[in-house]
């Protein structure tokens, strides 16, 4: 399940990749508005592999909506989100889906701070601030997760489905965690390696996704949970 906005340069490759994976049997990408011809690039390779299915949605809705789209389209078995940057690596999907293939598994989530995975250095303050959000999300879901905010999430499809996807944007990973841990899922964590860009190279996300987490940790982690 891929969701895409403006990554023109770089989902192409990210997609040969995917495909190379011999798991791959659907790849659900979702267009959310693209302005500089990504979704043009995808439905000229789906036009070739038929594993490929576009979707294009017909405004800006955010990450959030793209995956909400994704996942209720989705019919294989397991349902893997990838980011269409080339951030994070496809042949990680053996390791991730393992715990979920023995039977070990609802859910998998990919950590970029554990094990020996190769991963690029940048920047310290938002590695701080993904600790932070990450122990605020533990808090409140009783986890011990060490990177609540990684894109690489893995799910058996019946579990991801049956769950209310409410967030537009960045706050999908603070919500599904949470909604997960509430459902009672057996989680696992798995070592991923991470080749993160800077903001020239096209990097997205910012210090008002870091609010917009806190936000939905609270909202999801502890108000939900004694409304109910």
């Amino acid at each position: 399940m891929v969701p895409l906005f403006n990554e023109q340069g770089t989902i192409e490759k990210l997609l040969q990749l995917v495909l190379q994976q011999n798991c791959a049997t659907e790849v659900i990408v979702v267009d959310d508005f693209s302005s500089d011809g990504s979704a043009d690039v995808v439905a000229k390779m789906a036009a070739s592999d038929p594993r490929i299915h576009l979707h294009r949605h017909s405004k800006n809705m955010g990450k959030g909506a793209a995956l909400r789209t994704g996942i209720n389209l989705a019919t294989s078995e397991i349902v893997l989100v990838q980011d269409a940057d080339l951030e994070y690596d496809p042949e990680d999907y053996a390791a991730l889906l393992k715990p979920l293939l023995s039977g070990k598994a609802d859910a998998v989530f990919g950590s970029r701070f554990i094990g020996s995975h190769e991963h690029r250095v940048l920047y310290f303050w938002h590695s701080l601030g993904n600790q932070f959000l990450t122990l605020l999300s533990n808090m409140t879901t009783n986890l011990n997760l060490t990177d609540m905010e990684a894109c690489y999430k893995v799910f058996n499809r019946e579990l991801i489905q049956s769950i209310a996807i409410e967030e537009d944007r960045f706050g999908f990973e603070p919500e599904i965690v949470a909604k997960v841990a509430r459902a009672g899922a057996r989680i696992y964590e798995v070592a991923i390696s991470y080749h993160g860009r800077t903001y020239a190279e096209g990097k997205k996300i910012g210090w008002r996704d870091g609010v917009s987490a806190l936000r939905c940790i609270l909202k999801y982690g502890i108000w939900r949970r004694f409304a109910q």
